[in-house]
């Protein structure tokens, strides 16, 4: 089990959200728990290695 980082809100009767690590491939959710599910299927699928060109945000240490 590991945990990954999500921004989500509500926008009129659902909510919508992305993962922090790839904020370019949005998803939706009647509720929150049912965004929460979407969410876990979209990185399933961006991780999988299946779909080439996926666009991620990582971080850089600068001295």
């Amino acid at each position: 089990m590991q945990t990954v980082k999500f921004v989500y809100w509500e926008e009129d009767d659902g909510w919508l959200g992305y993962l922090q690590e790839f904020p370019d491939y949005w998803t939706q959710g009647e509720s929150l728990q049912d965004l929460k599910e979407h969410l876990e299927d979209l990185y399933g699928d961006l991780t999988s290695g299946e779909i080439p060109g996926i666009r991620k945000v990582d971080e850089l240490v600068v001295t």
